[in-house]
C-alpha cells in the first residue's frame, strides 16, 4: 500500500526526466489525471494518456525537453502531505520562483494552477510546486 500516490507520481516525473526518458507510467486515479492536465496545459508535459493495460489503468506522462535535451522541468516539490496539509486562501497563494513557476492547487473548483486560483479568487490546498 502506498501512503502518498501523488509523491510518488511527482517522484516518477522527476526520475524520468532526469534519465531522460521519453514518458513515465503512473498507476492512474483521477486526482493524477487532473494534476498531469494541469502540467501539459502549462507546458511542463507533452501529454497525458490513460492506458488500459492489463488489470489496471495506467497514466502515461510524455515528458517535454529542449532542443539540447534537457528538461522542461528543472524542479518539482510535493508541499501539502499526508502528516501536514498546507491550505491557503486565494490571496495568500505563493508565488514560485518569483513567477517562473506555478503552484498547482486543489480548490472547490478544481485541480486549478496558481495564476488561475488567483483569477477565480479561490483558495485551496497547495498540492505541489513546480519549475
Amino acid at each position: 500500500m502506498m501512503t502518498d500516490p501523488i509523491a510518488d507520481m511527482l517522484t516518477r516525473i522527476r526520475n524520468g526526466a532526469g534519465a531522460r526518458k521519453a514518458s513515465v507510467d503512473v498507476p492512474w486515479s483521477r486526482h493524477k489525471e487532473a494534476i498531469a492536465r494541469v502540467l501539459v496545459e502549462e507546458g511542463y508535459l507533452a501529454e497525458a494518456a490513460m492506458v488500459k493495460e492489463g488489470q489496471f489503468p495506467t497514466l502515461r506522462l510524455g515528458l517535454r525537453y529542449d532542443q539540447t535535451r534537457r528538461s522542461v522541468i528543472s524542479g518539482i516539490r510535493r508541499v501539502s502531505r499526508p502528516s501536514l496539509r498546507v491550505y491557503v486562501g486565494s490571496d495568500e497563494i505563493p508565488s514560485v520562483r518569483r513567477g517562473l513557476g506555478v503552484s498547482i492547487l486543489s480548490t472547490p473548483k478544481g485541480i486549478l494552477p496558481d495564476r488561475e486560483a488567483r483569477r477565480q479568487g479561490v483558495g485551496g490546498e497547495v498540492i505541489c510546486q513546480i519549475w
